[in-house]
């Protein structure tokens, strides 16, 4: 997978700042931002301040707040000079982003604490493209971003939306700035970064479409993989996640994730829901591991510290994996992850092809 984040930063305010260089004569403190309640200067000092957060959240590894600083313009400093700044702090995060090791996470509170360099080059380029429209909108300017800088941020960042005809209208429907054929006006919106679980020896990150259209391409999903490339099951795994992602119907916490070792950062497996709860709370998950991996007890980690993860949550009751009878390594592993066989109606298969189900149940609430 091709390295994503540093240049697209740089495309979008490019873009940006040229188109706003030609307006800086206008008079952008007296004029709203489109749809916003801000004027068009304060929309353009808000990019820029947000594109120095992100760097500063990066480059200083924030581990659980924002850095506690922020910019401030010269009084004096007219639009040409707003748009030098957002053209500065644009570079920085850029820079950052080229410079910061792809496993590295750091503080961003939605929607699970922490984003990695693809999230905030993301959420970078979405805070310029976005609010470029709404101060050209304001302006009275025509503006379009790039396709392929839309369609990147909907697959990283906006996993939960469902593509639509084309991505710059998908995008604006999505924050709620424009309309869409057969869908309701959002009033109320987030990103959504990948959720990450960490485990003892392991890191178990969500894949977002963009990794999962790469493994289903036959790349690597932009994980450096134990024995060089991930186990067919994984390339399954991200094909199922695709398909929910075009359908509308993905939700990201019951996706699928990457098994990270944290010693060296490679990718040994995959491990992922099937589908989201039904509603008795019931979900199935699946799992693979490349053969080097294979006998370590990174599966059995794995897997319990998913099951504990959903099991704490409200809406999931029961967890479900089944398993061909003669995968012995496969039932132990869900054994030793708390994991008890169930009894299954049994299918018209040769004896040692006949899948068995093993569940895993939520704990009863503590007496008061």
């Amino acid at each position: 997978m091709r390295a994503w984040g540093g240049d697209q930063v740089a495309e979008a305010v490019a873009g940006s700042v040229e188109l706003l260089r030609t307006a800086t004569d206008e008079d952008w403190t007296g004029v709203r931002a489109g749809r916003l309640e801000w004027t068009c200067r304060r929309t353009a000092e808000h990019v820029a301040g947000d594109l120095i957060a992100y760097a500063g959240q990066l480059a200083g590894r924030a581990r659980t707040a924002y850095v506690p600083f922020e910019i401030t313009f010269d009084e004096d400093a007219g639009q040409a000079g707003v748009l030098d700044v957002v053209e500065t702090t644009g570079a920085l995060l850029a820079a950052v982003v080229r410079t910061t090791p792809p496993r590295v996470r750091a503080f961003h509170p939605y929607p699970f604490r922490s984003a990695d360099r693809e999230g905030f080059a993301a959420m970078g380029v979405a805070e310029v493209i976005l609010h470029t429209h709404d101060i050209a909108e304001g302006l009275g300017l025509a503006y379009e971003p790039p396709a392929g800088l839309c369609e990147d941020v909907l697959t990283r960042i906006f996993p939960h939306v469902r593509p639509g005809p084309e991505p710059w209208p998908t995008l604006l429907w999505a924050t709620g700035r424009g309309e869409l054929p057969g869908r309701a006006p959002v009033t109320g919106w987030r990103w959504h970064n990948n959720l990450v679980l960490p485990t003892g020896r392991l890191t178990l990150e969500g894949l977002t479409p963009a990794a999962a259209a790469d493994l289903v391409a036959g790349g690597d999903g932009g994980f450096v993989w134990l024995g060089d490339a991930p186990y067919e099951g994984t390339r399954e795994v991200a094909a199922g996640l695709l398909k929910a992602y075009h359908a509308g119907v993905h939700r990201p916490e019951f996706g699928a994730f990457a098994l990270v070792r944290r010693e060296d950062g490679r990718a040994v497996g995959s491990l992922g829901f099937h589908g989201t709860p039904d509603e008795e709370g019931r979900t199935e998950i699946g799992y693979d591991l490349v053969v080097p991996a294979r006998g370590h007890g990174y599966a059995t980690e794995a897997v319990d510290a998913l099951a504990e993860w959903a099991l704490a949550r409200d809406d999931v009751r029961l967890l479900c994996a089944a398993v061909r009878e003669a995968n012995t390594p496969s039932q132990n592993v869900l054994t030793r992850a708390g994991f008890v066989r169930a009894d299954v109606e049994r299918e018209s298969l040769p004896e040692d092809d006949t899948p068995r189900l093993y569940t895993r149940r939520a704990r009863p609430p503590a007496a008061p």
